[in-house]
């Protein structure tokens, strides 16, 4: 397990960083560091022994927050702020497919594993339950209402 960045790298984070408990003098839940901000490698360690954490300092926000390797992106690589953003559930707008075979409904739900830039803007990568990995443009996503994430 090799770290990807090393001390001092210049990262982008890829999702809204929110308090899981473990940010002193903020309520669980609230918003530490919005998606796309950039921040500087100040140390690395691991969780549990398989995961490769970050401690990574937003100088917009001046904090020092906690990310993993999923979470971050290298600042000189292309970024797109898409509508959705990893770990998020997505509904399918239309039905999905490949070679002429529907392999989506629509309406089935799954949930964004990646975000990466395109053309005309943001592509995901969605993870839909019982199929392969599929990359889908943003405009063929619907985000959930809150009950239905739920």
């Amino acid at each position: 397990m090799r770290p990807k960045w090393e001390y001092g790298a210049e990262v982008r984070v890829l999702r809204d960083l929110r308090n899981d408990g473990s940010f002193p003098g903020q309520p669980t839940g609230a918003l530490l560091v919005p998606r796309g901000s950039l921040g500087f490698v100040r140390d690395i360690g691991t969780f549990l022994q398989d995961q490769v954490i970050y401690a990574v300092h937003f100088l917009d926000t001046n904090r020092v927050v906690g990310c993993r390797e999923t979470e971050l992106q290298a600042a000189a690589e292309p970024w797109v702020m898409g509508r959705f953003e990893p770990r998020e559930r997505v509904a399918a707008r239309l039905a999905l497919g490949s070679q002429g075979r529907v392999l989506v409904e629509r309406g089935e739900v799954g949930e964004v594993a990646r975000v990466i830039a395109g053309g005309g803007g943001a592509i995901y990568y969605v993870s839909f339950p019982g199929r392969r990995l599929l990359q889908v443009p943003e405009d063929a996503l619907d985000a959930l209402g809150s009950e239905e994430a739920a």
